[in-house]
This record gives C-alpha cells, sequence and structure tokens, in this order.
C-alpha cells in the first residue's frame, strides 16, 4: 500500500497505482491522479471516458473489454490512448478510481 498525496488530496494507493477504497474518489481525486498521469487538464472527451467506467464498472462489478469501451464511447483505441498515454487500463482506470481490471481493458 502505498499513500498518494497531492495538495489536500490524499488516498491509499496498491502496489501497482490503483485506489484501494473506490469511496475516496471524486473529481478532484480525478485530476490529481490525472496529473500524475502526465494529464493536465481533463477534458470533456476524459470525462466520457471516465464516467462510462465507472458506471460499467458500478453495474457490472468489472471493468468493460476494450471493443465494449470503445464501441460504447465512440472513441477508437488509438483516441483512447491520445487521451491517456498509459492506457485504457493503467491510466483510464486509475483516473477513473477503478481497481485494476482484471482482463483487458
Amino acid at each position: 500500500m502505498t499513500l498518494f498525496e497531492n495538495g489536500k488530496i490524499r488516498v491509499d494507493l496498491d502496489d501497482q497505482g490503483y485506489m484501494l477504497e473506490p469511496d475516496q474518489w471524486n473529481d478532484k481525486v480525478a485530476n490529481a491522479l490525472a496529473l500524475d498521469e502526465g494529464i493536465e487538464e481533463l477534458t470533456e472527451d476524459h470525462w466520457k471516458i471516465i464516467d462510462f467506467l465507472r458506471d460499467f464498472q458500478e453495474e457490472n462489478d468489472a471493468a468493460p473489454m476494450i471493443r465494449v469501451l470503445c464501441r460504447e464511447t465512440g472513441f477508437t483505441l488509438m483516441r483512447i490512448y491520445e487521451l491517456f498515454d498509459n492506457g485504457p487500463a493503467k491510466g483510464a482506470c486509475r483516473v477513473a478510481g477503478l481497481p485494476r481490471p482484471d482482463s483487458c481493458v
């Protein structure tokens, strides 16, 4: 376990950088984690992915497969990598406050 701190933001992360307590997540945490990922500002496109990931996780207790993420958001995998350099699993799921995906998001 690692304590992630950015200003007043403090959350516990696992050894791979994913939040241990999803209830701690909020927009401010997302922005802090995004900065840690090298994303200066979360745009509407970022939030479309984050919101979809969070909704899918809540409904299915799992992250979506890549093709579902692309189909439902309308973004190509290339565009997702443009938005999240570390990709949908390491970048987007992390910023969205989700646990490390078991599948190939």
